[in-house]
């Protein structure tokens, strides 16, 4: 009797580690290595103590959108699960820069620069995981700890050549293009962190793979059980191609008003309905398989595209404001007749009212001038949204789509100077 219950119990802890990897693996890009993370979550059950899984943050660019969330969707689920997040600040290492995917050296952040942006990620951050289940800390605490002797011991762990494998690295001194020495410490101390915080995972975008795999390998050099390498892939932005970015104007941020997050939802392209839900929901493996197996049976894209604007909207809104945005968007889209496939028209991105837009239509040769357009907008011959307007100070949003005359659409996108 006693080795049968022996039996269940351990055929128990086996659905439950083939339950979480299902949760953990889904959407994701790659994990080095998948054995041994069934085995620290089989230990983690065995002992009830939760693993501890680390997000490092380089505090300079804090104005999240759901590109960026990809990584933090997926740290929620693991969170949900009954594991450790801890979220490091890098206010040690921003103040070196992250050379990845530069041509040139990033620009080192002052002290000031860097406690302002870490504030302002976890504000957006807290949005997505469970504050009071997330541990915050900053790398300074470890880094700045460090004797020179120490320091010259961790270098002695890492080639030059190891080094240059980073495609960035490569990409400068195959053409001449300075190298800082100091930048070769930006890996090396990001690697650090996970030997400072026992790290038994770390996630990251595939853009991140050179940082994580270091700090596998300096555990390792320190002689801990190396961490696992867990990579979420980038998620491509409304025009279904290039990388969701804000300068591009292809994007939706979490802080977005929810009716300005669902439209934006129901204009990406079709074949990007699993990657959404896969990347930018929290649903579980069965039911993304479900939709994968309605849409294969010839369910309306567009019904599958509703049930993703509601999922992630909700995600970032309350259901009262989840409802409205829905309602508007079938009131002002689908029931008056605004075509799915229509042209852009970038706007600077101080532009905040319909005024704004009257430099950008002229160059599109959208209106004849400006006065035209005020005419048009006195006779209510310009609409937003679907909804008729006449004042030239009427606010716009980044997507809205404009009506201009009889047959004339475009939707409006607001376009920025910064970074993705």
């Amino acid at each position: 009797m006693e080795h049968t219950q022996l039996t269940m119990s351990e055929e128990a802890l086996t659905q439950e580690v083939t339950r979480q990897m299902r949760i953990i693996q889904k959407g994701a890009a790659s994990i080095i290595n998948e054995e041994d993370l069934r085995n620290k979550l089989m230990r983690s059950l065995r002992s009830g103590a939760p693993l501890t899984v680390k997000l490092g943050l380089d505090p300079s660019a804090p104005d999240i959108h759901l590109g960026h969330a990809v990584v933090l969707r997926k740290l929620r689920q693991i969170q949900d699960l009954g594991h450790q997040i801890v979220i490091i600040i890098g206010d040690f290492t921003g103040k070196i820069g992250d050379p990845t995917g530069r041509s040139k050296g990033r620009r080192a952040l002052s002290d000031q620069e860097v406690l302002i942006n870490a504030q302002t990620y976890q504000e957006q951050v807290f949005r997505i995981l469970d504050e009071k289940k997330t541990t915050v800390r900053y790398n300074g605490e470890w880094l700045e700890l460090l004797t020179m002797e120490e320091i010259i011991r961790l270098a002695s762990s890492i080639t030059v050549a190891r080094m240059l494998e980073r495609d960035d690295f490569q990409n400068r001194y195959t053409h001449n293009i300075p190298i800082g020495l100091h930048e070769f410490f930006y890996p090396l101390m990001q690697a650090y962190d996970s030997v400072a915080i026992h790290a038994d995972i770390e996630l990251g975008g595939t853009d991140q793979t050179f940082n994580i795999l270091m700090g596998r390998s300096l555990q390792k050099d320190q002689g801990m059980e190396p961490q696992v390498a867990l990579f979420m892939p980038i998620l491509e932005g409304l025009d279904g191609v290039e990388k969701m970015s804000k300068s591009l104007g292809n994007y939706i941020g979490v802080q977005e008003e929810a009716r300005v997050m669902f439209k934006k939802v129901m204009e990406i392209p079709d074949s990007l309905i699993l990657k959404y839900f896969a990347l930018a929901t929290d649903i579980l493996p069965e039911e993304l398989d479900q939709i994968k197996k309605d849409l294969e049976e010839g369910q309306n894209p567009k019904d599958c595209k509703l049930l993703l604007a509601r999922t992630i909207t909700a995600l970032y809104h309350s259901q009262e404001q989840t409802l409205a945005a829905e309602a508007f968007f079938h009131q002002a889209f689908t029931n008056k007749g605004i075509p799915e496939d229509i042209p852009e028209l970038a706007v600077t991105d101080s532009a905040e009212t319909l005024r704004d837009t009257i430099p950008s239509l002229l160059k599109e040769g959208l209106i004849v001038s400006g006065s035209e357009f005020r005419r048009l907008l006195s006779q209510g011959g310009v609409q937003l949204d679907g909804q008729k307007v006449t004042d030239p100070d009427t606010p716009i949003h980044d997507g809205d789509v404009l009506k201009i005359g009889k047959k004339r659409f475009v939707r409006l996108r607001i376009r920025t100077g910064s970074g993705a």
